[in-house]
């Protein structure tokens, strides 16, 4: 980075009252007062007689207490370069380095430092090596390090405790952590600087579980650590989910008083909500006297990765009331408890801010919106905000291929795939888990068949139980249920319980009772207490009128204490997400939202809508079957939605578990009686409905 162009002529002198010499100037003194204190200085004679005036006056220049700014470095260099000053020595290079190197230009110390080599009349001293190699850190540049490393060595300076912590420093954060810990083994007596110099090693190099054995070793040995330490070792422990340690840490932290301390407490907020410690990490965020972005960041990011997303979108609403403005770190959390929720219009707000503020679309911020939009079933939306990235990576490609996937978009996703490819990204197993759902979604079996040899034959990937179970659903989903259960048994892998219960769900859908009660008897001792997999059953045998057999296993499930796991839809209005559960009896509007589910039935009805009970209880009559599916909780989500939404308004809702055949047929027909696009999302796919059809073209 260049540095300030240096004038022709000598600085002025303006006339100023004297200062007797050995004067220390402050640093905090204003740039403008610089002039006049120099020429105080000439007037003096203190330059003439005392090179230590000079230094103070350079120091404050170059590095006043309030940070170096460039119109402080280029005083700087003209004080440097032109005078009039003492002769140059080793003390005047090093707080040139050290300003070039807080103002962020380490290059130009560097350049600074061949200067110096140059001149035969300065040596550089060991603070010199130790600016020089930080500088070699700032630019990650190990090579020119090791060149640092040879000249501290032919003069004898690597043995000063600064060099060799430089040394250590600069090597681990560069990636060389071989080399660092060879260094830090030869030093005798380490003190707090030179552990936390390999820690940092450590910690910027990801690994987590190093950091927490070597903290651990520390301790052993009784060396000594402080608050630095403290912060880098908390943070280590949420990232490797070392819970026990970071615990120890906590409790020291707020025995000893340092809980204070904000990069501290912080750390310990990040590190208790990663080890699923949320009710904790609330606590001590509650109690913090002052949060920063990362502050909150942390605890709303804790919050999204425990599920707790409503509290996450609680927090995010409480910060906005604060002077803080939340960064990119913390809005990818947002969005990620948008995406779960299916919040779309806080969503949209994000966006909204993110362009408004300008904030930078890094490639983590732009695959979080492309994977909010695609689970909001905004499947355009998302291909947009991909469009729109300066940066993409295999994550970004694979987000909007399990998009397309879920929203009924198979084949696009499999030419996205072809694009991916083109576009010479490697695609991961996870890419492949998006490409094989694609092909499940959409009954594309010959090319899931294709791809699923591919995966390990063109690419080396080998499958993972995720892609066998995307195989037996593949199969499963387009009635081939003889094949998907071989396929099972010869699994090169123990099946586990959500590939049987992937066999189970095809077998209800073609009613296929033999092989649905073998894939239920594999899965009880795998997952015994699982409600889904009995009520599968229970519903096989009632398709096929084996009414005893149905009521045989509701029966079972009472005996086992396993309770049915009750519907549940979410419908967000005016940014604020509304829970609706099956038959519920707790809403504020209850009366009229049922009011309005009895007149929606009525209207579906005279467009040829049948009820289809086989999901209802089975110890009621017909007609009290007919009124209990009636009450499924996406059908009172979409009354409230019809009720509150404006006329032709997209209604968009999300259902904790799979859409039932009724409501599927009655949703089909309320789109169309009602003129109203509706998108659910259920425990599998993304269902658009609009004029009586829907996206998966009955295949769910």
């Amino acid at each position: 980075m260049a540095t300030a162009v240096l004038p022709a002529a000598t600085l002025p002198a303006p006339a100023a009252p004297a200062l007797a010499p050995e004067t220390r100037i402050p640093r905090r003194v204003a740039l403008c007062d610089v002039p006049q204190l120099h020429a105080a200085l000439l007037k003096s004679g203190a330059l003439a007689t005392s090179p230590k005036s000079f230094h103070s006056l350079l120091e404050a220049t170059a590095l006043p207490d309030h940070g170096t700014t460039p119109a402080h470095l280029a005083y700087a260099l003209r004080l440097f370069r032109l005078g009039p000053r003492p002769p140059l020595s080793a003390q005047l290079y090093n707080i040139l380095m050290r300003a070039f190197l807080r103002a962020g230009h380490p290059e130009d110390a560097l350049h600074l430092f061949v200067e110096m080599l140059d001149a035969t009349d300065v040596n550089p001293d060991q603070h010199t090596v130790a600016c020089i190699l930080k500088s070699c850190s700032s630019m990650c540049s190990p090579v020119v390090g090791r060149g640092v490393q040879a000249y501290a060595v032919k003069r004898g300076l690597v043995v000063d405790r600064f060099v060799l912590n430089s040394l250590i420093h600069m090597y681990a954060s560069c990636g060389d952590v071989v080399a660092a810990q060879v260094l830090f083994d030869t030093v005798e007596e380490k003190g707090v600087v030179t552990w936390n110099a390999m820690v940092a090693g450590y910690f910027k190099n990801g690994s987590w579980r190093k950091v927490a054995e070597m903290f651990k070793g520390m301790l052993e040995v009784g060396a000594p650590f402080d608050e630095v330490t403290l912060v880098s070792v908390a943070t280590a422990c949420g990232r490797a989910g070392d819970a026990k340690l970071g615990k120890w840490i906590g409790e020291y932290v707020e025995k000893n008083g340092m809980v204070g301390n904000r990069n501290l407490a912080t750390a310990l907020v990040d590190m208790y909500a990663k080890c699923g410690e949320l009710d904790e990490a609330r606590r001590l965020f509650d109690g913090m006297r002052s949060r920063d972005v990362v502050a909150w960041s942390a605890m709303i990011s804790g919050y999204t990765q425990a599920d707790r997303c409503r509290e996450a979108l609680n927090l995010f609403s409480e910060m906005q009331s604060t002077e803080v403005s939340p960064n990119d770190v913390t809005m990818v959390s947002v969005l990620s408890a948008c995406a779960v929720l299916g919040a779309l219009e806080t969503g949209k707000w994000v966006h909204s801010y993110v362009r408004r503020k300008g904030l930078p679309l890094t490639v983590v911020l732009g695959t979080a919106l492309v994977d909010f939009y695609a689970k909001c079933g905004c499947i355009d939306s998302a291909v947009e905000a991909f469009k729109s990235m300066p940066l993409r990576n295999s994550w970004t490609w694979t987000a909007l291929i399990k998009g397309m996937a879920s929203n009924g978009r198979g084949r696009e996703a499999l030419e996205l795939f072809s694009s991916m490819r083109e576009a010479n990204v490697e695609p991961t197993d996870v890419t492949f888990i998006g490409v094989l759902l694609a092909c499940s979604h959409s009954c594309l079996v010959e090319e899931g068949r294709r791809h699923f040899i591919s995966m390990s034959q063109d690419y080396g990937i080998q499958p993972r139980i995720e892609h066998y179970g995307c195989m037996v659903d593949l199969l499963g989903r387009a009635g081939l249920i003889d094949e998907a259960y071989h396929f099972i048994k010869t699994m090169p892998i123990e099946p586990n319980a959500i590939i049987w219960r992937a066999l189970l769900s095809a077998c209800t859908v073609h009613k296929n009772v033999d092989i649905g009660e073998e894939a239920l008897k594999q899965i009880i001792p795998l997952d015994p207490s699982h409600s889904g997999d009995y009520i599968l059953l229970s519903n096989i045998y009632a398709s096929v009128g084996r009414w005893k057999d149905a009521a045989m296993i509701r029966r079972e499930m009472d005996m086992r204490g396993i309770e049915k796991i009750p519907g549940c839809s979410l419908i967000e209005l005016d940014g604020t997400v509304f829970e609706f559960f099956a038959e519920d009896s707790d809403h504020p509007q209850l009366r009229e939202i049922y009011e309005k589910v009895e007149e929606m039935i009525k209207s579906i009805k005279m467009a040829g809508y049948i009820p289809n009970t086989d999901d209802a209880r089975l110890d009621v009559d017909e007609n009290e079957k007919e009124v209990s599916v009636s009450h499924h909780s996406e059908k009172l989500a979409i009354a409230f939605g019809l009720m509150k939404l404006r006329p032709g308004a997209t209604i968009r809702l999300s259902k904790n578990l799979r859409v039932c055949v009724d409501c599927h047929s009655a949703t089909k027909l309320i789109s169309k009686v009602y003129n109203r696009e509706i998108v659910v999302r259920d425990r599998n796919i993304f269902h658009h409905f609009k004029d009586g059809y829907c996206s998966c073209n009955d295949y769910w």
